[in-house]
């Protein structure tokens, strides 16, 4: 199943990120750049990258500047995480060029590729509780409560992966279509940015 490969291609990338745990280290894409999996891993990575970037943001003695630099970054990983996510769904369209939508074939409420964004938060989450779950200096109390959210995220992870199982096969059989709108994110565009285009 694509679900089973998203899985541990996530995981794959999440555990090479934690051999070095640095944000600063470049990515190392182990995939073929022809292969779907080469994609899997990019997004995946560039989302570890990013929350961790969230966790160091939120220091409260951070340095105002420090703060500002990371900021922006952040924005810069919003941009790649939804570049990432058009073109996983560019995939999904060429493997899916050839197939007749039946008559009444409706539209999913979002593409395949922002449902495994979801699946590829969803492994850091699961990831990172569990870790929680397993911390040594916790309290019993603070790794119990962790390990009933674990079990939560890992039921959320089978009910998404089956989720979205249902809907490449529905697109596959003509049930339903895809229909990606690109995100034209206005706040990185220079020419659509007010506060960008003003100072011109």
């Amino acid at each position: 199943m694509f679900t089973e490969l998203c899985t541990k291609v996530f995981n794959q990338a999440i555990a090479d990120f934690h051999v070095h745990n640095d944000v600063y280290k470049a990515m190392e894409n182990p995939y073929e750049k022809a292969a779907i999996e080469h994609l899997l891993y990019m997004k995946n990575y560039i989302d570890t990258v990013q929350w961790h970037l969230e966790d160091i943001i939120r220091d409260p003695k951070i340095d105002p500047v420090a703060a500002l630099e990371l900021k922006r970054w952040i924005d810069r990983s919003n941009q790649e995480r939804t570049d990432m996510v058009e073109y996983i769904d560019s995939y999904f369209l060429q493997q899916y060029s050839q197939v007749t939508p039946q008559a009444g074939a409706s539209i999913n409420t979002e593409s395949p590729a922002w449902a495994i964004d979801r699946l590829s938060i969803l492994a850091l989450k699961i990831y990172h509780m569990q870790e929680e779950a397993t911390r040594v200096d916790a309290t019993p109390e603070h790794r119990a409560a962790c390990q009933a959210k674990l079990d939560i995220l890992l039921a959320q992870q089978v009910d998404l992966s089956t989720a979205i199982e249902e809907l490449l096969q529905d697109i596959a059989n003509g049930r339903k279509y895809m229909k990606v709108y690109r995100q034209m994110k206005m706040y990185n565009d220079p020419s659509l940015n007010p506060v960008l285009y003003a100072k011109k």
